[in-house]
């Protein structure tokens, strides 16, 4: 009898125990996640520009902040007008915090020819298992060392 309650407890008291994200493997989701969300503006695809907004999305401008899903489809429809994408961009570094739940992407944006003209800053809410959502993004100018970079 005691056996038995003692397993029951030790079974209970490792429910609310979880393993720790492998934070590599969710590290590669937002890469991949950010590389498709650029592949939208590289064909030309706004729908699956949009797929990747969280309904919450905060995008930061010159005219100020774009909130919500709709409010950035709106703004950005205009860059997805045309044969050619007006700028491209890919990540070079992806965070995740320890508990999986948000990641921060950033890299170079670049102009059609290639030269790079500012840097992306993208912070991500995985809002189902595998499934990451953009919920801010604002760009920068670019520093001394992006500036030396090819």
């Amino acid at each position: 009898m005691r056996l038995r309650a003692g397993l029951l407890a030790l079974g209970l008291s490792s429910c609310g125990v979880m393993a720790a994200p492998d934070l590599e493997r969710l590290r590669q989701q937002v890469a991949d996640t950010e590389r498709a969300f650029a592949r939208s503006m590289a064909e030309r695809d706004l729908a699956a520009f949009e797929r990747h907004l969280s309904d919450q999305a905060v995008f930061f401008g010159s005219r100020g902040p774009l909130r919500g899903k709709a409010a950035v489809v709106a703004a950005w429809k205009g860059f997805y007008e045309g044969a050619q994408a007006p700028f491209s961009w890919e990540p070079d570094q992806v965070e995740v915090l320890a508990d999986g739940s948000l990641a921060h992407s950033s890299g170079p944006v670049r102009d059609p020819q290639g030269k790079r003209i500012s840097r992306f800053n993208s912070v991500w809410r995985q809002e189902a298992p595998g499934v990451w959502r953009i919920v801010f993004d604002k760009g920068q100018p670019l520093d001394e060392a992006d500036r030396q970079q090819p």
